[in-house]
């Protein structure tokens, strides 16, 4: 097994993961079989108990754990799909070294950092190739050199190098500024970045310089010195108006070669057909779509942060691809929108509105008003988990005249809570078990026949091999599913729909779409008097991909360009 690892100098955000993605694609272009893994270096066990705006979207796996939206990335690019394998952070390490250390397993040892982090962390990078049975397991490292808590994951590096010298190659990702008053790039910060790895053992093999613009020869030259490589082995990687543009520039500079090379692997074919062409299509698009997405993790002091949901927001460039039209996304503050002079304002000239997944009371009135105006005056309308929540209290109150409805998480005494928490989770929250104790990974759905549901996945997924046929690997049971399409989308939630208002709903135009096998969990709902009015308790985005668009997302666009009736 061989490895890629991956650090990150100068600042974070740099696209890491971006860079890992994209060299597990042009890897697996080579016919080498890849697995991408990401390591975060804080004690949270996962990333399930952090806020969005802290650190961005939280992805959840097939099998039902929540990582770092990097993993999002290794999926859309590698267009396979990963497991809890694929993840892992200092707090997942430390924890199982100390329940090693209780149970005795180092046989009385004072059990030390130094000595025994770096092979638990070895041990979790080989679990995961095998698991995939990956002949290059490519690790990136969260962070930046030179953080207190990534230094034993840099250690790890240096051992494995040591012993495996030649199946061992370290890329750093550095950025490169322009300050304005200078006009130019400078290497110095990236420099001092390989100075820091270098103090603790290492030197990259390959240096990919990330900036606004592509690196010329001059500070390739000197970037080569300072770092005591060649030249060539500076690859540029400058800002590009699509991501899934930097395989294909990175190729060009001849990185999968050097790769392959430093690692003595040979190609087994060469294949980037479909997603070159994908790419050229996807650039040469030229209608536009404004999609409202009114969300609340968005905003933070002046500037409005994509990367709380940039699972939707990738879906949604996937969906337009396959219609030849791009989205452009409106960012709405749940909490702007409390009055119809607000929403008029706001939604006025919006083609389609998606309200996103959510936590807690804040902005709740805003969503439920931009839902009010979807429902009102027939604009296309897409909820996603929080999102088919609120369209259901919605309906309640405006519909069905329970004025008082909501949902059990907003207000408990509401005296028609159309949704509520689910039966297993009242323990928790009393224990004060947030963690890891909702409903996750991939759950089992049946939908109903003749409903835009089934329609959406029949025209536009209908392959065999797309991700939502694909079962929880940890579920062993088998579904009849006869006349029926049982999907398999992953859920992250503690509360669903009240079955004690069903049937009212189903009496008023409400259509329960998709359900449990039993039939006792509602997972999605939609409107039969509208062009498009659909609510999933799933999180469809999840597993849209750029060569596998979510057919959910790309029929929420084919009405959103539909002349709109009112």
């Amino acid at each position: 097994m061989k490895f890629v690892v991956i650090s990150g100098g100068v600042l974070s955000g740099l696209g890491k993961g971006i860079t890992a993605a994209s060299i597990g694609l042009l890897l697996k272009s080579k016919g080498i079989k890849v697995t991408a893994m990401k390591c975060d270096m804080y004690l949270n066990i996962d990333a399930g108990t952090m806020n969005p705006i802290e650190h961005g979207e939280v992805f959840v796996t097939h099998d039902g754990l929540e990582t770092d939206q990097d993993l999002g990335h290794y999926e859309r690019f590698l267009n396979e799909t990963l497991t809890q394998a694929n993840y892992m952070t200092n707090g997942q390490v430390y924890y199982e070294v100390l329940k090693r250390e209780r149970a005795l397993e180092y046989d009385g040892l004072c059990v030390q950092p130094y000595h025994h982090i770096p092979p638990e962390i070895i041990a979790r990078w080989y679990a995961a190739g095998k698991q995939h049975q990956a002949e290059v397991v490519i690790v990136e490292l969260g962070g930046t050199v030179g953080e207190y808590e990534g230094l034993l994951f840099l250690e790890t590096v240096r051992r494995l190098k040591l012993k495996n010298h030649q199946d061992v190659i370290l890329i750093h990702v550095g950025y490169l500024p322009v300050p304005g008053s200078i006009g130019e790039l400078k290497s110095k910060p990236l420099q001092q970045s390989v100075g820091q790895l270098n103090s603790v053992g290492l030197q990259p093999d390959i240096i990919i310089g990330r900036a606004q613009k592509p690196l010329d020869k001059k500070r390739k030259e000197k970037i080569a010195l300072a770092s005591g490589l060649d030249p060539s082995d500076i690859i540029s990687n400058p800002n590009v108006d699509c991501t899934y543009k930097v395989p294909m520039m990175l190729d060009e500079q001849g990185l999968t070669a050097k790769i392959m090379n430093k690692l003595a692997l040979k190609p087994k074919r060469k294949d980037l057909k479909e997603w070159k062409a994908m790419v050229k299509k996807a650039v040469s698009v030229k209608k536009k779509i404004k999609i409202a997405i009114i969300g609340k993790y968005q905003k933070t002091g002046d500037y409005t942060l994509e990367d709380s949901y940039i699972c939707v927001v990738e879906a949604l460039k996937h969906a337009g691809v396959i219609l030849s039209v791009a989205p452009e996304l409106v960012w709405v503050d749940s909490q702007n929108l409390e009055g119809i002079s607000a929403i008029d304002k706001k939604l006025k000239d919006i083609d389609a509105i998606l309200v996103p997944q959510g936590w807690g009371r804040r902005g709740v009135e805003g969503k439920i008003n931009a839902i009010t105006f979807a429902r009102e005056n027939k604009i296309p309308y897409l909820g996603l988990c929080f999102g088919m929540q609120m369209a259901t209290i919605e309906f309640a109150r405006n519909v069905l005249g329970l004025q008082k409805a909501n949902s059990q998480e907003v207000n408990n005494k509401s005296p028609h809570q159309v949704i509520h928490i689910m039966p297993n989770q009242e323990d928790y929250l009393e224990k004060k078990q947030y963690g890891g104790t909702i409903r996750l990974g991939a759950w089992p759905c049946v939908v109903k026949k003749g409903t835009k549901l089934e329609k959406a996945y029949l025209k536009y997924g209908k392959a065999k091999s797309s991700p939502w046929w694909q079962p929880n690997p940890k579920d062993n049971k088998t579904y009849q599913r006869g006349n029926r399409s049982v999907i398999f989308e992953r859920h992250r939630h503690r509360y669903e729909f009240n079955n004690k208002y069903k049937e009212k709903f189903l009496k008023n135009g409400f259509v329960i779409s998709g359900t449990s096998p039993d039939g006792k969990l509602v997972e999605a709902i939609e409107l039969s008097d509208h062009p498009f009015f659909v609510g999933t308790q799933f999180h469809p985005e999840y597993l849209s991909r750029p060569l596998t668009p979510h057919p959910i997302f790309v029929s929420f666009l084919e009405a959103a360009l539909q002349p709109r009736h009112s």
